[in-house]
Parts: structure tokens; sequence; C-alpha cells
């Protein structure tokens, strides 16, 4: 019995008909398997599964997802991304990214309180300063290189920021999984952020997700806003770095569920 395969177009070009076809047939696509969106059991055989293509520079991984979670798509990543994700699924934990050897990136979800309406934001801070790609110093570049990817620098948070358009917020399955940038030549979009396993967010901030269809993202350098236990006192933190000209936003659609 035919296994319930979703082969995009995508996938088939990328893997060619023999190899896709060989999945269809059920010769080489695993019965169970773990989704690689949500992490839990899934079955071939039973329900319709996606297969999702991670594609680096010199190397692809097959993966699979329930379709309900993911669409049968190619995800480009970097090699490094890519290598982190063969070193975690052989040690059985899925899909995950490898993270820059100089900062990590810190994110934080939480309600936004904005013209009396509440908005689901991210607030991303790394760990360490970030410097231009090519370039050695001591400085922090973390908000002129978003800026030139068309965030805006904010002074106050009094109104929701415009729409950046080619970036999205993956979520699926209500789990956070990715802030996607566009591709290079305006091809597929890859991760910009990727979870090391999917966060976990609150009904509250789902709903609020799914009501306005998109995700306002702010960011600032490292040590501008700190793990903040609890979501007033993380608008303080956000209105401080604001006030002090260290925030940038945009809000970025929501893709997913």
């Amino acid at each position: 019995m035919p296994r319930m395969l979703d082969v995009s177009d995508a996938v088939r070009a990328e893997i060619g008909d023999e190899e896709a076809d060989r999945l269809l047939a059920g010769e080489n696509a695993p019965g169970s398997y773990d989704c690689t969106s949500c992490r839990t059991p899934g079955d071939s055989d039973q329900e319709r599964t996606s297969t999702v293509l991670f594609v680096g520079d010199e190397t692809a991984v097959l993966a699979f997802a329930h379709a309900t979670c993911l669409p049968s798509q190619v995800v480009q990543v970097t090699e490094e991304q890519l290598q982190g994700a063969v070193r975690s699924i052989a040690a059985e934990e899925g899909i995950a990214t490898g993270v820059p050897e100089q900062a990590v990136l810190g994110v934080t979800s939480g309600l936004v309180l904005i013209a009396g309406e509440l908005h689901p934001a991210l607030v991303v801070e790394p760990t360490a300063p970030i410097v231009r790609p090519g370039t050695t110093g001591i400085g922090d570049d973390f908000l002129p290189l978003l800026i030139e990817q068309g965030f805006m620098p904010l002074t106050e948070i009094a109104s929701v920021p415009s729409v950046l358009h080619g970036w999205s917020v993956l979520l699926a399955m209500g789990q956070l999984h990715a802030v996607l940038q566009p591709g290079a030549g305006g091809g597929q979009p890859v991760a910009w952020w990727q979870a090391h396993q999917p966060l976990q967010v609150t009904d509250g901030w789902r709903a609020a997700a799914n009501k306005h269809q998109q995700v306002l993202m702010f960011a600032a350098p490292v040590g501008s806003i700190g793990r903040q236990p609890r979501e007033d006192l993380l608008r303080d933190a956000l209105d401080k770095a604001a006030a002090n000209g260290k925030l940038v936003a945009a809000a970025l659609p929501l893709a997913g569920t």
C-alpha cells in the first residue's frame, strides 16, 4: 500500500524523479518518524506526511513532517545549521541549528500593549556583540545590520511598526520554530533564527498571533533587555531600550498556525 507521502515539485526537482518515485512507493520512506516540525511521532502509512528537504551549501537532509504541520518544501539553510541538524538527528534530538561561535540569539516571546490592544511580540537579544561578517573588531553592528534589512529604529513604542515583507515568523502546531528572511536573489526563505527545539508560547500569545496574522519583532544589542521574568518588566526594558536608541522593530507576517 503506497505511503501517504507528499513530495512537492520543488523537492522532486532537488532529489530527482527516481528518488521521489522510490519514496512514493514506500521503498525509502520510514513508516514511523518524528515530525521535524512538532517533534511528535508520525506514521506515513496512516497519515499524510510531507517530505521536507533541508539544503545547505554542500549537504542536503531529507526530513519528514505531518502534513498538518508543514507542507512539502525545500528549506535553504546554512551549511553550519545543516551540520548541526545532522549531529542533532544522530543524537535523536531532531532538526536543530548550529549556532554562531561568537554569539547566540536569545529570543523571548511576550504580549505588548500598543494603543490599547495586545500584540504578540518576539524580543531578540544576542548574548554577545554582533560584528559585520568578514570584519574583525570590537564594535556591535547588530542594529545597523537589521536596519539595512528594513527594521526601523524606535525611540518609543507608541504604534505598531510597519510590516517587513519577505520576513515571517514560522509557527507550527502552536509552537515557535523560526524567524525566516528572504533567500538570496528572491529564492526560498531561509532561517534567520531557528529554535534548537520548538518554543512553547502561551495560549494568549498564540490567539493574538492568529488574530493579527503577524508578530512584532523587537531587537536590541546585548545587555539592553536581559531575561525578564514578567511581561510588565519586559515592556519596561523595551521602553528603556527605545529611549536609549537601542531598539529596532518590524511587524512580520505569520507563517503557519
